[in-house]
C-alpha cells in the first residue's frame, strides 16, 4: 500500500501553540515573579505609608492647633538652609502636621506637632519603602531601560496567557477535575499540570485586566499613546507618570508632568502643550497667604493626601491638589492667597473620556477603585501569577529531555492563515514592544529548527499521558 503523504497541519496546531507558551513563559516567569511580589506589596500602599508615619500620628492631646505659618516657620527652621515648598495635610486630625522643605537638592517631609510646634522628625520623601517598591515595580531599578523591559514583559505575559487558554480548552470533557480544580490525588505530574493549567484560568481575566491598565505608565507604550492623541487630536490631560519616573509627584520635589492643551493654566501660570517639570516654587516671605489658603482648602472635603504649593511667580494663584490613589476621588483647585477665595476647581469628571477610562483603571490597577476588595483581588492575581511561574518552571524542569531546552519544532510546515495574521497584526499594533519583539524571536526560531534536531518530548503525547481520564 502507498504512503499518502500528510497534509499540512491548520496552523496553530496544539503544538505551535505549546510553542508559544513555551517560549514566552521561558522568557518572561523570573520578572513576573517580581513584578507580581511588588505590585502584590504596592497594593497596600496607604496601609504601608501609614505604618512608616506611624511615630508623626495620634500625637496631638487636643490643645490649641497652631497658624500654619507659624507650623511652617518651625519647620523651615529645623532643616538648615532648608525652603518651604508645599503643605500637606495629615490625613487624620490628631496627626502630626507635615510641611515639604527643599534642602540640597532634595526634598524632606517635616513632621511637625501641630500644637507644641516642636519638630518631631523629618526624612527625605523619596527614601521610603514604597517609593523602593514602586522603583522596582515600574523601572526594575533599572531607569528607563527598566521600563522598556517592563512593558516587553509586559507584552509576551499576554501572549502566554492567551495561549495558556487555548491549552487549558478541554478537548475531551469526562468531569470538571484539571479543568476547575486541580486533582491532588493524583501523579506529581498531573498535580503540577493541574495546578499550572488551573490557576491559569482562575486568574487569567484578572491578570489580562492587569497587564493592560498597566501600559499607560510604560515608557514606549504611554508615548505612544501620547503621540496617537495627538494625531487625533484628543485633549490631553494625563496625570500619570511615564516609565516609572517621578514627575507628578509633590512629595519628590518636582510638579506633576502635565500634557495639556495650549492655553491651559494651573497655579496662574501657562504651561507648554507636551509638558514640563520644574522644582516646586518657594513659598512667600509673607505666610500669612499659607494660613488663608489651608482655610479654604479644608472646607473643600477633598480626599486625601491633599498638597498646597505656592505659586509659580509671584502673584499668582496657589495650588491645592488632591492626589488620591482613586483617581475617580482627584480634584485640582486655585485659591488666591490674597483673598483666600477658590476660584477654579477641575474633577475627575471634567477630565476627557479616555482620560477618565484609564485613570480609573489606573486605580483598580493599585487596589484602590473600591476599597479592600479591590486590594484582596489584587493580591489574588498577584499570587497567582507567582504559582504559574512557580508551577511552569517545575513543569518543564520535569519534564524536558536531558541536555536539551526542551523545546520542538511543529511537526509540519504550516498553511497561512489570513485571520490569524490580521490578529498578529493588530496585536502588534496595539503592543508594539511585542511587534518588535516578534520579529527578533522569529528570527531565533528559525536559526534554532535550522541549527538543533527536535528532542523526543512530544507535548500532545505529554497531555493525553498526564491528563488522562478526567473525573
Amino acid at each position: 500500500m502507498s504512503q499518502q503523504t500528510k497534509a499540512p497541519r491548520a496552523w496553530p496546531d496544539y503544538r505551535a501553540i505549546w510553542r508559544w507558551h513555551f517560549y514566552s513563559n521561558l522568557f518572561c516567569f523570573p520578572f513576573v515573579i517580581v513584578l507580581a511580589v511588588s505590585g502584590g506589596i504596592y497594593l497596600f500602599k496607604p496601609q504601608i505609608d501609614r505604618w512608616e508615619e506611624r511615630a508623626y500620628n495620634e500625637v496631638t492631646t487636643g490643645g490649641q492647633t497652631q497658624l500654619p505659618s507659624a507650623i511652617v516657620g518651625s519647620a523651615v527652621a529645623a532643616i538648615p538652609g532648608g525652603q518651604a515648598v508645599g503643605w500637606e495635610f495629615p490625613e487624620r486630625s490628631t496627626d502630626a502636621a507635615r510641611v515639604l522643605i527643599r534642602s540640597s537638592g532634595e526634598t524632606r517631609k517635616v513632621f511637625v506637632h501641630p500644637e507644641t510646634l516642636e519638630v518631631l522628625g523629618h526624612r527625605v520623601s523619596d527614601a521610603t519603602l514604597i517609593r523602593w517598591i514602586r522603583a522596582l515595580h515600574g523601572q526594575l531599578h533599572l531607569g528607563v531601560r527598566g521600563s522598556y523591559l517592563v512593558e516587553l514583559v509586559s507584552s509576551w505575559t499576554v501572549i502566554m496567557i492567551v495561549t495558556g487558554l487555548c491549552l487549558w480548552w478541554p478537548r475531551q470533557i469526562k468531569g470538571l477535575g484539571g479543568i476547575l480544580y486541580p486533582r491532588l490525588r493524583r501523579s506529581q505530574k498531573i498535580f503540577w499540570r493541574d495546578l499550572h493549567s488551573v490557576t491559569g484560568f482562575w486568574i487569567s481575566g484578572l491578570a489580562l485586566f492587569l497587564l493592560a491598565t498597566g501600559l499607560p505608565w510604560a515608557k514606549f507604550w504611554g508615548e505612544y499613546l501620547r503621540q496617537v492623541r495627538g494625531l487625533v487630536q484628543v485633549p490631553v490631560s494625563q496625570d500619570w507618570t511615564l516609565g516609572g519616573e517621578a514627575a507628578g509627584e509633590h512629595a519628590s520635589g518636582e510638579h506633576k508632568e502635565h500634557q495639556e492643551t495650549a492655553g491651559q493654566q494651573a497655579s496662574g501660570s501657562k504651561r507648554k502643550r507636551g509638558g514640563w517639570k520644574k522644582p516646586m516654587a518657594a513659598m512667600p516671605e509673607d505666610l500669612s497667604q499659607l494660613d488663608r489658603v489651608v482655610k479654604t482648602a479644608a472646607k473643600l472635603n477633598l480626599a486625601y493626601p491633599v498638597i498646597i504649593t505656592p505659586p509659580d511667580q509671584p502673584g499668582g494663584n496657589w495650588a491645592v491638589k488632591s492626589d488620591a490613589q482613586n483617581r475617580t476621588l482627584r480634584a485640582e483647585c486655585e485659591v488666591s492667597g490674597t483673598t483666600g477665595e477658590l476660584l477654579k476647581r477641575d474633577d475627575f469628571a471634567g477630565r476627557p473620556l479616555l482620560d477618565r477610562l484609564i485613570g480609573i483603571g489606573i486605580a483598580a490597577h493599585e487596589g484602590q477603585l473600591f476599597g479592600w476588595p479591590n486590594q484582596l483581588l489584587g493580591l489574588v492575581a498577584a499570587t497567582g501569577l507567582v504559582t504559574l511561574s512557580c508551577s511552569g518552571l517545575v513543569m518543564w524542569w520535569r519534564r524536558r529531555p536531558a541536555g536539551t531546552l526542551g523545546a520542538l519544532p511543529p511537526l509540519a510546515t504550516p498553511r497561512f492563515r489570513w485571520p490569524l495574521f490580521v490578529t498578529v497584526v493588530l496585536l502588534a499594533a496595539y503592543l508594539p514592544m511585542f511587534g518588535i519583539s516578534l520579529v527578533l524571536v522569529l528570527g531565533i526560531d528559525f536559526l534554532w529548527k535550522q541549527l538543533l534536531q527536535a528532542p523526543s518530548f512530544d507535548p500532545e503525547i505529554a497531555e493525553q499521558e498526564e491528563g488522562g481520564a478526567r473525573s
